[in-house]
């Protein structure tokens, strides 16, 4: 029997996203389907209510174990999904929809001069149907949009070359007050009729850009003439169009039984997410997770991908829709890679889903390692740096000399945009002899990740220098030896004009001064500043008072950091009698400096 996340695990993973959402028992039974404008709220709203719900709410929710969800392009989306899905999978919850008849369609029926108007009644006879529309006002605003666009008839009169020329019929009321161009009467030719219709089939199948232009050569020229009243007419007809989304990407009763997959990688895995289509509608949405075994091409991989699918749904579809060309054999099916038109939409429509689950998998990795993520901040920084991925984990170098001497370089380490001071290391630079900040960091960034790599430990997702151009330029150089020049972003911040570079990128970013994302490489940079300087100062002060100390037989390192913490000069710890200096060495330590200092 299939293992279940608990509940609240599974909340956790959905997404502030419009969509649809089903609910299965333990054998996996489809109990309840729903729709939402925010996932994660609507469906977390049962469990958070469940103490004041309704008695079938609470027997449902005591049945539930597996939480499934869809994400759409919206709520609209979200509507029309949820109403198939309930006639598609007839869950035992839901309230079954008694026909086809819920939503309005716009049809141009198949006549010698076609005629548009609202359907609920959807059947196969050569007329275009457009929608269905989840919003009747946007459907009327169109009607109108094109009535006054087109001038199209809005009679059911038979029309009809033969009919007109035997002068059957008589001009109405739409002709005198400009709303039709009177076919009936052979005032509008059949050819300029047609050619609008074809217009507003642009406009219902979303080509807008000719009508666009052509509204706004309108607009334009009613303005030179000086006709405000008619140029703001067209202005709002523009407005309505940009505003327009012709129709629902989810329902589209010209595509039928087909198989939509799309393909990325990331961290190391292959991800395929799946979305079957049928009779227009996405009935079914999976994703699959696989990784290489044998050094297999990503064609490979993809095509075993969609066969497992298949297999696993057992799916008939004569037709898949991919991204690109995999070179494989599907026997007796069509493969088609669009780069436009209904099934493109289709295909980002899974490329979105897939991406929010890439998303979702690693922010969960991210989470079993580091704990919460502070996903919004890290969002932002990601955002203004331009990096690929959420930097959680960030490393950031520094430098110090004092006059040339005790050269030494500083790591601190933030996780989740807070400092981890348990993994800040410092470095004593080994290669350098005098001052050279460049050779300086090539020398600390190589030590760093080399060890990391043999150590096997986790690598930071964005490493933060201390300096400009020439220090990442160093740094680079390191990154590359260790075959890390495309595993791992990096930054620098310069100094001066606190500006932000990036490799192969000549100008700095730019970013606001006073945004979240600055602020937090600025206390990155500064605490290593400071756990530099706090180190060389440290090197400085022992070597200071090491010589005579050193001379000390049987006194070791750790002897010597307690004395000169505990005493402000050598003097005092000379001066020292072994009752003062036994709590805090030992008696025989305290003896051993005591004779030292009195031979002397």
């Amino acid at each position: 029997m299939e293992q279940f996340l608990p509940i609240a695990k599974q909340l956790e993973n959905i997404p502030h996203k419009p969509g649809v959402y089903k609910y299965y028992d333990k054998k996996g039974t489809i109990l309840y389907v729903g729709k939402a404008k925010d996932l994660k709220k609507r469906v977390s709203s049962y469990w958070n209510n469940q103490n004041n719900a309704s008695g079938k709410i609470k027997v449902l929710l005591s049945k539930i174990y597996k939480i499934e969800y869809i994400i759409t392009n919206s709520e609209g989306d979200a509507l029309l999904l949820e109403n198939n899905l309930i006639k598609t999978l007839h869950p035992r919850y839901n309230i079954l929809l008694k026909d086809d008849k819920t939503y309005p369609w716009i049809k141009v029926t198949n006549e010698e001069f076609p005629r548009i108007f609202k359907t609920r009644n959807y059947s196969p006879d050569g007329s275009h149907y457009f929608g269905p529309y989840p919003s009747v006002t946007m459907m009327y605003l169109l009607l109108e949009l094109l009535q006054k666009l087109f001038q199209f008839r809005t009679c059911k009169l038979p029309l009809t070359y033969n009919t007109i020329q035997k002068n059957r019929f008589k001009v109405c009321l739409e002709y005198h007050i400009g709303n039709c161009k009177a076919p009936c009467i052979a005032k509008q030719h059949i050819e300029d009729y047609n050619e609008k219709i074809g217009l507003a089939i642009k406009v219902l199948k979303g080509e807008l850009k000719p009508v666009k232009e052509f509204l706004l050569s309108k607009m334009n020229e009613y303005s030179e003439q000086l006709k405000f009243e008619l140029a703001h007419e067209y202005k709002k007809k523009l407005e309505l169009l940009d505003q327009y989304q012709s129709k629902s990407i989810i329902v589209n009763q010209n595509i039928h039984n087909i198989d939509v997959f799309s393909f990325d990688f990331k961290d190391k895995h292959y991800f395929i997410n799946y979305v079957k289509i049928m009779h227009g509608s996405v009935v079914q949405s999976h994703n699959l997770i696989l990784s290489p075994q044998l050094n297999e091409t990503k064609e490979e991989i993809f095509y075993e991908g969609i066969m497992h699918i298949r297999n696993l749904f057992n799916s008939s579809s004569k037709e898949i829709i991919i991204p690109f060309d995999i070179d494989a054999n599907f026997e007796q099916i069509k493969i088609t890679i669009p780069k436009s038109g209904d099934k493109y939409k289709l295909l980002q429509l899974s490329f979105s889903n897939l991406n929010y689950f890439i998303h979702q998998y690693t922010l969960n990795k991210l989470k079993a390692n580091y704990g919460n993520v502070n996903v919004r901040l890290l969002n932002q920084v990601k955002k203004d740096l331009q990096l690929d991925n959420l930097p959680v984990r960030m490393e950031c170098f520094d430098n110090s000399h004092h006059q040339g001497d005790d050269l030494v370089a500083s790591c601190v380490v933030f996780v989740n945009g807070k400092p981890a001071k348990n993994e800040y290391r410092h470095f004593k630079i080994k290669t350098v002899d005098i001052p050279d900040d460049f050779a300086s960091m090539r020398e600390v960034i190589y030590r760093r990740y080399k060890r990391l790599l043999e150590e096997n430990l986790p690598l930071p997702h964005l490493i933060v220098i201390d300096g400009g151009k020439g220090q990442l330029s160093s740094a680079l150089e390191s990154l590359n030896k260790l075959d890390l020049i495309n595993k791992i972003e990096i930054i620098s911040i310069a100094k001066k004009l606190e500006e932000i570079y990036k490799p192969n990128i000549s100008l700095p970013l730019y970013i606001n001064k006073r945004s979240e994302t600055l602020k937090l490489i600025q206390r990155i940079r500064n605490e290593a500043h400071r756990f530099a300087i706090s180190f060389h100062r440290n090197l400085k002060t022992n070597h200071s008072h090491s010589s005579i100390l050193d001379e000390i037989i049987g006194i070791g390192e750790s002897t010597k950091t307690k004395l000169l913490k505990n005493f402000t000069s050598i003097d005092e710890i000379s001066n020292a009698s072994v009752e003062t200096l036994k709590p805090l060495i030992g008696l025989h330590k305290a003896k051993i400096i005591w004779n030292f200092f009195h031979s002397i």
